[in-house]
């Protein structure tokens, strides 16, 4: 795989429940902390349900199994206003030098 080109800062998102005092709990996200990655498209992503969503592919050097700022299904990306909720995660190369994120940006939240 050739060196990818990370321009864009993201921060890393995870939720996390905290209690509402009354039984029950609230989902928040914490920030799991910030990467450089390289955020290309990667189709037209209509639904029928909803307004067209753009899919990304979002590319970002390899961090360790088990390690907090390794992203997963679970987690999202923030960059600034926009969302990107993260579909799947995997090693882009035999090596492990590099992953590739499938997100999805959220709209209208």
């Amino acid at each position: 795989m050739r060196t990818a080109h990370l321009n864009r800062r993201l921060v890393l998102e995870a939720p996390s429940r905290i209690a509402d005092g009354l039984g029950g709990y609230s989902e928040v996200w914490v920030a799991r902390g910030h990467i450089w990655a390289a955020v290309t498209p990667r189709g037209a992503g209509r639904e029928v349900d909803q307004a067209a969503r753009l899919q990304l592919v979002i590319t970002m050097r390899a961090v360790p199994q088990g390690a907090a700022a390794r992203p997963d299904a679970t987690m999202r990306f923030r960059d600034g206003a926009r969302i990107y909720r993260i579909e799947a995660v995997h090693e882009s190369d035999a090596t492990g030098r590099w992953l590739t994120c499938f997100a999805i940006e959220e709209v209208g939240r």
